[in-house]
């Protein structure tokens, strides 16, 4: 079967899939969960079979980390689809409503986006995440993943097709695509038949979607994020921020990039921090300046800074560092090489914190907290199908409510125009 015709497959599903009640999308979800743990050993060895082939094609270590799906990680994707079982029913919002002077009543009711397209790379876990959101939300959902995660998406499509039979949904509800170029380029084709696209992975993934795909897309995830370390900031919570941001997980778009230090607090921050992030396996690649005062430190893992640094999302254990003269400065770097995903500064000043959240043009805006906290499960969504860097329709981490949309349902008695 052809992108187009899965994509018509996938619109006829949907309808019937809006008719359902929350208790039967929960219930499908439920038997999604039970079929994953009855096919684990599928899974898992399909997902063995693409390490394997990842691993002898030498795909970069970070891409192998993110490929991999063991016992623990798929324990943990099906405690995913429970979680967003037990998420309030985006599409039970008690509707806006007014009546006109002529006495007609207007009602703004949440509805599905209808049929959503994901490509992704690598992380096999995000086609049950996905698939998960968008049953819960009443969407269908095209999967378009990553050849080197063939296999794994396979299984785990087969494994959501088998839970959707057992409650007598549509299999054609949540589709496997096939991993190839010419799948992606069908999909985002496939103006009228899919109504979303949503690109997750890196930033040529999302670059080549936006330009090419005539289908709307949901911009998200790349994160070149800052944490800037201003004048007033408490240093020993400035380190533990720095280090968390950068280490606790590196290969996430989250996580922090580039590092910006007040020239006031530069020799002795950076004396205390550049150390711990090298004894934790990090690179640095500094400034000048800053390059002066880690080699003064001892810190050996530090190169000099080139200009492409600065905008380098590494999704690795490599961080940039930058002296700045002041808060003027670090806002003009981060508003020439951000992504406008996650930014922070680290301040017992109240004045620079405000100048800074306000300033900023980025879907999070951190004071005295790390970058990493972008994230749906962080922010109470429950779950998140991917960080949005745009504008319109949705932005920063998104949830439930942003697989919906809305119509207007207006009731009258006769009125004529």
């Amino acid at each position: 079967m052809d992108v187009r015709n899965m994509a018509r497959a996938a619109r006829a599903a949907q309808r019937r899939l809006e008719q359902t009640s929350a208790e039967e999308r929960n219930a499908a979800l439920e038997a999604i969960a039970r079929a994953l743990e009855e096919q684990a050993g599928q899974i898992i060895a399909a997902n063995r079979a693409d390490l394997a082939a990842a691993e002898e094609a030498g795909l970069p270590a970070p891409m192998i980390a993110r490929l991999r799906l063991d016992e623990g990680k798929l324990a943990g994707v099906i405690r995913g689809v429970r979680a967003v079982a037990e998420l309030p029913d985006p599409l039970a919002v008690e509707p806006e409503g007014w009546i006109r002077p002529n006495g007609l009543r207007i009602q703004k009711v949440r509805v599905p986006l209808g049929v959503v397209g994901i490509i992704y790379e690598s992380r096999p876990g995000v086609t049950v995440d996905a698939a998960a959101l968008c049953l819960k939300a009443g969407n269908a959902v095209l999967l378009k993943g990553g050849k080197e995660a063939a296999r794994s998406n396979a299984a785990l499509g087969e494994a959501m097709a088998a839970g959707l039979r057992a409650v007598g949904l549509p299999v054609e509800l949540a589709q496997v695509l096939p991993s190839t170029r010419e799948a992606a380029q069908e999909l985002m084709a496939a103006h009228g038949l899919v109504d979303v696209l949503i690109p997750r992975g890196g930033a040529g993934l999302i670059r080549a979607t936006v330009e090419q795909s005539r289908v709307p897309v949901i911009e998200t995830g790349t994160g070149v994020c800052h944490v800037y370390v201003h004048a007033a900031a408490d240093l020993g919570m400035a380190r533990e921020i720095v280090i968390n941001a950068k280490c606790s997980n590196p290969a996430v778009c989250n996580a922090a990039e580039t590092l910006l230090v007040d020239r006031a607090v530069a020799e002795s921050f950076l004396a205390d921090v550049g150390p711990a992030l090298a004894a934790r396996g990090v690179r640095l690649r500094a400034c000048p300046e800053s390059l002066a005062i880690l080699e003064k430190a001892g810190v050996g893992a530090v190169e000099p800074a080139t200009e492409e640094d600065w905008a380098e999302e590494y999704l690795d254990l490599i961080l940039a560092v930058k002296v700045v003269g002041g808060l003027e400065e670090a806002l003009a770097h981060i508003a020439r090489y951000g992504t406008a995903h996650s930014e922070a500064i680290v301040t017992a000043d109240a004045v620079a914190a405000d100048r800074f959240l306000r300033s900023v043009d980025a879907a999070a805006v951190y004071h005295n907290a790390s970058t990493r906290f972008t994230d749906g499960g962080e922010f109470g969504f429950g779950a998140e199908i991917g960080i949005s860097t745009q504008k319109l329709h949705a932005r920063g981490p998104m949830g439930l409510a942003e697989l919906t949309t809305y119509k207007y349902v207006v009731l009258g008695c006769g009125q004529v125009r």
